[in-house]
């Protein structure tokens, strides 16, 4: 049984490997999008992504929207997407649970964009 980190890895590492375009613009993401969180907050950082960034911007938080249905098994994103979701959850317990759930999975993006695009 894998734990719930390596499954993230698993998931994380398939879709990276998957990304075939531009794929220096889906590293740079990676690499940026976590500090973003950080730095301005889970709902800001999701939603200036979606308003503002290019499709291939907008395909990391595909990919980790996809990776958090599937793996954190957040049931609401099957009717929202993300960033919408972020912003309209009710207690601030479940909001930092999810911001959590994110930066692990974007760690995980951030790490496999690095090698995985590289090469």
């Amino acid at each position: 049984m894998q734990t719930r980190n390596q499954e993230i890895a698993a998931d994380v590492f398939n879709r990276v490997k998957e990304i075939k375009q531009n794929k220096d613009e889906y590293k740079s993401m990676a690499d940026k999008l976590p500090v973003l969180v950080q730095t301005a907050g889970l709902a800001q950082a999701l939603s200036f992504v979606e308003a503002r960034g290019t499709e291939t911007q907008k395909q990391l938080l595909k990919d980790l929207s996809e990776t958090l249905k599937k793996i954190v098994k957040i049931e609401q994103l099957q009717n929202q997407s993300l960033p919408e979701y972020s912003r309209e959850t009710t207690s601030l317990q479940e909001y930092l649970h999810l911001t959590r759930q994110v930066m692990v999975a974007l760690l995980w993006y951030k790490r496999f964009a690095s090698s995985v695009l590289d090469s």
